[in-house]
């Protein structure tokens, strides 16, 4: 088993760039299948779920050729003969569920596993199957698969476009509800839709393959149905939740770090409680960032995470590193998964002084943090451990990598470029 090796302490400097964005690149991959052409995505990360992914769409029959030095992936979906996400692959990575609402919308069918993925908290996928239940579709849940159909008529597979209220603003409800509606007849509305700039990244995307869709970047969602959807040529965005990991990185244990490639106003309410904490960052321009050493001493914040344009849930364990040496109590409230502090002993286990009460954690910053061995229980809290040891005095030994693989490329590699002594070892 791979463990990450991390002698902490060390001031880092330098530049480092943000790769294409894993919650884009998964969707993007999945909305391919709607195409009657073949799909070119570039700036895709080399990371473990997009090669899931991969997976995934082969064992529909789907052609799927990459490049990993360019970052590029083509994507053919004429061959799909299967309407199957079996178990194997779905259970890696809860992602797989987006092939459901692009098979169904194009096909008629499909057959999907329950999903797995991160060990976070329930994830229920009640809203994607409401969806598509409101459009005319069936589905019924046995032995640990979903089958959902619909019946097809000779104008092509009879989806019908509806009002649709969501109950919560999932993302991936939103996600899956927009891929089944852009082969739907009629208009789709989507009430309560989720505004993550990922979604904003697929609306794009689909419109460039000649979808129909308006309000991106709303609650308020509307897709006009059209006969068919062209291949495309597309550039994944920037991933935020990396960014936001080094700048995170940087508060802790930077000199001056440029993080290029990262938008910084789809991280605004992250940016903003980083520099109420007092982290000295700096806007260079909408896509690079700057952050220098703080000459002032960091102040304690109280932080709820909430659906986007809120706190993100995935920078909760991240920021939650530099709050453990920040003077003073913070306090975090998760609000949207509600196993998400169970790296908290782990923190623990390096001199953190963290107390969890109900969803929130009661943060007493302490002087320094001590390197141990601790594990990963999924990718934001393995990433968190990584940022602890390079904060923390001595060694510190992450195991259970493979997580941080999923969602992190090239990670060792980008921290020992700005002079961090990190090193894998099987």
């Amino acid at each position: 088993m791979e463990k990450f090796i991390i002698n902490g302490g060390k001031i880092l400097s330098g530049k480092v760039k943000i790769s294409g964005a894993k919650n884009s690149t998964l969707k993007l991959m999945a909305a391919s299948i709607l195409a009657d052409g073949k799909t070119t995505l570039r700036n895709v990360p080399g990371i473990e779920d997009v090669n899931t992914m991969v997976d995934v769409l082969r064992t529909l029959g789907t052609s799927v050729k990459v490049d990993t030095k360019n970052k590029v992936i083509e994507i053919d979906p004429k061959g799909i003969d299967c309407y199957e996400a079996p178990y194997e692959l779905v259970r890696k990575m809860r992602a797989s569920i987006l092939v459901a609402g692009p098979l169904l919308s194009k096909f008629g069918e499909v057959r999907v596993a329950v999903p797995g993925g991160c060990n976070i908290g329930s994830r229920q996928i009640d809203l994607h199957l409401k969806g598509f239940e409101e459009m005319g579709a069936k589905y019924f849940v046995e032995h640990g698969y979903i089958n959902c159909h619909i019946k097809r008529d000779k104008n092509g597979t009879g989806l019908s476009g509806n009002i649709i209220n969501l109950d919560f603003p999932s993302r991936g409800a939103t996600e899956n509800i927009i891929m089944a509606a852009c082969l739907a007849s009629g208009e789709t509305i989507i009430n309560n839709a989720a505004r993550e700039p990922e979604i904003s990244d697929l609306t794009s995307f689909l419109n460039s393959m000649g979808a129909e869709i308006q309000g991106s970047g709303t609650d308020h969602i509307v897709i006009n149905g059209v006969a068919n959807l062209n291949g495309t040529d597309y550039e994944v965005m920037p991933d935020s939740i990396e960014a936001g990991t080094f700048m995170t990185v940087a508060g802790l244990c930077g000199d001056k770090i440029e993080i290029e490639n990262a938008r910084w106003k789809n991280l605004e309410v992250f940016y903003l409680k980083l520099k109420e904490i007092g982290v000295n960052i700096s806007i260079i321009d909408e896509n690079n960032i700057r952050i220098d050493r703080s000459q002032k001493a960091y102040k304690p914040v109280n932080i709820s995470t909430l659906p986007f344009p809120g706190f993100p849930t995935d920078l909760q364990p991240i920021i939650t590193v530099l709050l453990t040496i920040t003077p003073g109590i913070s306090i975090v409230t998760e609000n949207v998964f509600e196993n998400r502090f169970m790296y908290v002993d782990e923190l623990n286990r390096m001199g953190a002084n963290i107390k969890i009460d109900g969803h929130r954690a009661v943060i007493k910053g302490v002087g320094k943090l001590s390197g141990a061995p601790v594990r990963s229980f999924d990718l934001r809290a393995g990433a968190a451990m990584v940022l602890a040891g390079l904060a923390a005095e001595g060694s510190t030994e992450v195991s259970d990598i493979n997580h941080i693989r999923r969602g992190y490329e090239d990670f060792e590699e980008k921290l020992r470029g700005i002079g961090a002594d990190i090193r894998k070892i099987n």
